[in-house]
């Protein structure tokens, strides 16, 4: 986990959050070829919401399509995903917290 990570994970982990159960690092089955699954791993995962929430560091820059691909597999799998830069998490952690507190309010699956 990069520093960013940890510093969400530390607010996440524990059911600190309305008591929400997060998974770090979680695979995210989404096709089965030849009895493989594929999946993608996801940076927190909260199954209760269908909730990703992705950190993103200075490679995403240059991986737009491949992002925008990933997500769009994801959500037709029914989740949503909450995606925040680095610099937002390193700089304004209660912030993002309060999005997450604010989507997992007022998101029903």
């Amino acid at each position: 986990m990069t520093k960013e990570e940890e510093m969400l994970w530390q607010k996440l982990r524990g059911r600190k959050l309305q008591s929400f159960k997060f998974l770090r690092q979680h695979p995210i089955v989404y096709d089965r070829i030849n009895n493989q699954p594929k999946y993608f791993i996801v940076d927190f995962y909260c199954a209760e919401k269908k909730l990703i929430i992705e950190v993103d560091g200075r490679i995403h820059d240059f991986q737009k399509t491949r992002d925008k691909d990933r997500e769009e597999i994801l959500r037709g799998c029914g989740l949503q995903i909450l995606r925040f830069k680095n610099e937002e998490v390193k700089n304004d952690l209660s912030e993002v917290m309060k999005k997450i507190e604010e989507f997992v309010t007022n998101y029903s699956p």
